[in-house]
């Protein structure tokens, strides 16, 4: 009986089909291990290629990808410390394109190009239609002593053509069972599809029943000539991920801009842990359409390349090289660095996949806007005042805040959320309602939002939002707007404080919504949550369903006005600041007498409103010369306020609700 430390081949499967095709290709066969390190998980099948001693090993059923193939090769270097080559030899998905005419059954072998060590690391959205992939790494390239031999039976083929389709036949022989699933299948069987065909994900069925036979659908290709090889030898980078690639226009994509040749799950668990190569047997096009029947006759014609290689190389070299158990400490810690890559990997996709699948309003476009229309040390009335204190500082308390259009409650708005993110603040949740942008115009809009915010800001509140993903097999099925008001709940009782700010709530179009939906009863929900700091802030204009309802919710001292005499302060300020340094109004910098004209003129007529402030400072940039500046000053209109007071009036009442929402 022959010792572990014998062996100094290591060939690693990750299916069974790829372990019996290995098995098959042993000139002979050792008895199995009577002692195994009891850590050691793997399945082994010992035997001998040519002179040389081969350990093979099987991943576990159904366990696929890098991580898994990482594992095993571990295991197999603590038993096997005198392995000093590995093989990765199995099946995988062709990338074929018009300079690579890949095919059924052929064999795709890892090798270097272009700086890139012969498996590229990847990683993508869902393994379905239109979805996007990335680069995640380049990984180490085979031994020298591998890519040698892999030279020299390149040109061997070349030269004298090989001869795997009669060993194929001859291993067919002696192993007649294996014949029905593991001999080449009719060529009619090897379809290649257009990138924009696809095979349901609800059809089981064979591609040839299944999808169309159509000349349109297919991507026609001439047989073979008796002088080719085939199955065909193809050299290049083996694409490697956790999932499996089933998209047919990220193949394309993914094969143009790198020039992959195939696609498979293990060789990067293994590139940078275990000195290996990869071979692959074609079994399908990496897209829809996958190809069970050409599973065995790959693995065979993968395997059978593997031992042709191995004959190539001397006994004396493979023994000359080092074994990897030597590097056995650095190895293992590359491992767990890989375990981790791949987990933070998984997880950072996984949050990907759930934004995707919430697609949430983005606030802080608004909240960086309105940043930058906000002057200096404004706003600090309420910043500093009683009633913003104690809401800071009390359990489960509200706030609304309300004033007439154009006063300036947007930029407040942002003020507050600033101050409150000077405060360290981990679970600030904020949003903005805007009549300018559909999304931000419903319930549904706020509650992914805040859902959003609050997953990624509190890991202990992610359960809930966890759960109702996984429970959704089709993506691309959004939950209802009742069940996110629920997993927001669960996800703030999961959370010791919330802050919460919502501006502009008049500008949603579900204010009278119905009970289950309505936005003015989902706040009220909000804070009424039992046993929980929820500090809550709201922003409006002082509509009169919005007051009926914020009337029986909060206290008398909870509701602010934002009067102009409030205001006063921030707005003067704010004309200062346009007047001396803004860049329209420049050229008065060096007339101090025009600028007091320009100021108090402005002042005297603001009456709290930001926005008509804004609105004549624009006007007035425009005036070239003093006697068009003072008629501009001498003529200023109406204030918003009072300009916006008479047009409602004038509206009839049936016109009056939309009217306000464009206001």
């Amino acid at each position: 009986m022959s010792s572990t430390k014998d062996y100094t081949v290591g060939w690693i499967c990750a299916i069974a089909t790829e372990y019996v095709a290995a098995q098959a290709f042993l000139d002979a066969k050792h008895e199995r291990p009577e002692y195994l390190p009891p850590h050691d998980n793997n399945d082994y099948t010992l035997g001998e290629i040519g002179k040389h001693y081969v350990v093979v090993a099987v991943l576990p059923e159904g366990e696929y990808g890098i991580s898994s193939a990482a594992s095993v090769a571990r295991d197999m270097l603590h038993s096997f410390p005198n392995v000093r080559i590995g093989l990765m030899v199995g099946i995988g998905g062709g990338a074929p394109s018009p300079e690579h005419d890949i095919r059924l059954g052929d064999i795709v072998v890892s090798a270097p190009r272009d700086g890139k060590g012969g498996v590229l690391q990847y990683d993508y959205g869902k393994t379905i239609q239109n979805q996007s992939f990335q680069c995640t790494g380049f990984l180490n390239q085979p031994p020298t002593l591998l890519r040698t031999a892999v030279t020299g039976i390149k040109a061997q083929y070349e030269s004298d053509g090989h001869t795997l389709e009669e060993a194929i036949e001859s291993v067919l022989e002696k192993k007649p069972r294996l014949r029905k699933k593991y001999q080449r299948p009719g060529s009619s069987s090897d379809r290649l599809y257009q990138a924009g065909v696809t095979h349901s994900t609800n059809d089981e069925a064979n591609c040839a029943l299944a999808c169309s036979d159509n000349t349109s659908d297919l991507i026609l290709r001439h047989e073979r000539a008796e002088n080719e090889d085939n199955p065909a030898i193809y050299y290049g980078l083996i694409a490697s991920a956790n999932q499996l690639m089933k998209d047919a226009l990220l193949r394309d994509k993914f094969a143009k801009e790198n020039d992959v040749l195939c696609f498979e799950m293990e060789a990067a668990g293994l590139m940078n842990h275990f000195p290996c190569l990869v071979i692959r047997g074609i079994c399908d096009y990496s897209d829809t359409h996958k190809n069970k029947e050409w599973q065995g006759y790959a693995a065979m014609a993968a395997a059978a390349y593997a031992k042709d290689l191995l004959v190539r190389i001397p006994v004396n070299k493979l023994e000359a090289q080092r074994r990897i158990s030597d590097v056995l400490s650095s190895i293992e810690r590359n491992v767990y660095e890989a375990h981790r890559d791949v987990k933070d990997l998984a997880l950072e996709q996984r949050r990907a996949e759930l934004h995707r699948w919430l697609s949430p309003p983005e606030p802080s476009t608004n909240y960086n806007k309105a940043l930058q229309r906000r002057q200096e040390g404004t706003g600090s009335w309420f910043s500093q005042s009683n009633a913003f204190a104690t809401w800071k500082s009390q359990r489960n308390s509200f706030l609304w805040l309300y004033g007439i259009p154009g006063c300036g409650k947007t930029i407040l708005s942002s003020t507050i959320i600033e101050h409150l993110k000077s405060l360290s603040i981990q679970s600030l949740l904020y949003f903005y309602f805007d009549f300018t942008d559909t999304e931000k115009q419903s319930l549904r809009g706020v509650v992914c939002s805040l859902i959003s915010q609050l997953y990624h800001t509190c890991k202990s509140a992610q359960e809930p939002l966890d759960a109702l993903f996984s429970s959704f097999r089709d993506r691309n099925t959004q939950p209802s707007c009742e069940s996110l008001c629920k997993v927001l709940q669960k996800m703030i009782k999961r959370t010791e404080e919330v802050w919460v700010v919502l501006d502009a709530i008049d500008e949603c179009l579900e204010c009278k919504g119905s009970p289950t939906e309505g936005l003015l009863l989902w706040i009220r929900d909000l804070v009424r949550l039992q046993h929980k700091n929820v500090h809550c802030l709201v922003i409006s204009r002082p509509e009169q369903d919005i007051q009926l309802e914020l009337s029986r919710l909060v206290n008398k001292k909870d509701r602010i006005s934002i009067q102009s005499d409030l205001v006063n302060d921030d707005i003067l300020a704010y004309i200062n600041a346009k007047v001396r340094e803004g860049e329209g109004l420049k050229r008065w910098r060096g007339c101090q007498d025009i600028q007091k004209e320009i100021k108090e003129g402005l002042a005297q007529k603001a009456d709290g409103m930001f926005r008509w402030v804004a609105c004549q400072i624009d006007a007035l940039e425009d005036c070239l010369d003093y006697p068009t500046l003072r008629t501009a000053l001498n003529s200023l209109p109406k204030t918003l306020d009072e300009t916006y007071k008479r047009i409602i009036v004038a509206i009839p009442d049936n016109y009056k609700e939309n009217a306000l929402r464009i206001l």
